[in-house]
């Protein structure tokens, strides 16, 4: 087994995102990159890496935090995320579920099937609106390796090939009001994310979300992970292949017009968003 230092385990993983950002050209000189910082450890890196990326390419960044409300949870990867925005002189923008939608994530979880549904519809509304209030040419997530292919099995396992056309670390502009998404850790596994943040001693959420046991997402991570570990080079074969497709394959991207009631980008004519606050709604009214 080779073992190696801090400092080439350092160069190592920020050359590799280095690669991908110069690959994709997931930044352009002189944009307004906004970055989804969550507090935990793939949100840190990314705000690290394309801060250190900014002794390469001239371009401004500015983060955007989201507390979801999550009683004893949320309010750790807030800490985190406004001591690593301080620490980097990078302005953060906080909100909030209870601020945007006058309940929290712990209120109203309980009317669906998981809270990861509902979470990740209220959460991406929020970015994206905070993105194109601040005129954010790209948002970049957190999202590495293990993400992505996890991501890509649960639409495959679903039958759902239009997602497909959301996969890949650079989505490009598809309407006015939606911004595209970069994902600077896509070639990068989650283990080496986590061995970053503990060889620098990095302030981070380490705590698993408490909901996230009962997703899809939960099961396909522990699927792959106990079958990383006997056979080691699984995940990166996965995303071989499926770069394979992504490079072969072409998907129709979905055509977006704005939802009827609040404006926002949907494929649809009533937007998810607000096809869930109806729903958070009835219930309320019904109980």
């Amino acid at each position: 087994m080779t073992v190696i230092s801090k400092s080439e385990f350092n160069e190592k993983i920020f050359s590799n995102i280095n690669k991908i950002i110069n690959d994709y050209k997931l930044i352009e000189e002189g944009e307004l990159i906004a970055i989804a910082l969550s507090g935990g450890k793939d949100s840190v890196l990314t705000i690290h890496a394309l801060n250190n990326y900014r002794k390469i390419l001239d371009f401004d960044l500015l983060a955007i935090s989201v507390d979801e409300g999550i009683e004893g949870y949320r309010n750790y990867g807030m800490e985190s995320a406004k001591e690593n925005a301080r620490k980097l002189n990078i302005e953060l923008i906080e909100k909030s579920f209870s601020e945007e939608y006058d309940f929290t994530l712990d209120d109203i979880y309980s009317d669906f099937k998981s809270a990861c549904i509902p979470c990740g519809v209220f959460r991406r509304n929020i970015l994206n609106k905070a993105s194109y209030e601040i005129g954010a040419d790209k948002l970049a997530t957190g999202h590495n390796l293990d993400d992505e292919i996890q991501s890509f099995l649960m639409s495959f396992a679903r039958g759902d090939v239009l997602k497909f056309s959301k996969f890949g670390p650079k989505l490009d502009m598809i309407h006015p009001k939606l911004i595209p998404r970069i994902k600077p850790l896509w070639n990068t596994l989650e283990k080496d994310v986590g061995m970053w943040a503990i060889l620098n001693d990095i302030d981070i959420h380490l705590e698993e979300c408490p909901y996230s046991y009962l997703s899809l997402r939960a099961k396909i991570k522990e699927f792959l992970n106990n079958n990383e570990d006997k056979n080691p080079g699984l995940k990166n074969n996965i995303m071989k292949s499926f770069k394979e497709i992504l490079n072969f394959e072409v998907y129709n991207k979905p055509k977006l017009n704005n939802c009827l009631r609040c404006s926002e980008p949907t494929s649809a004519k009533i937007c998810k968003t607000c096809e869930m606050l109806d729903l958070i709604n009835n219930q309320d009214e019904s109980s």
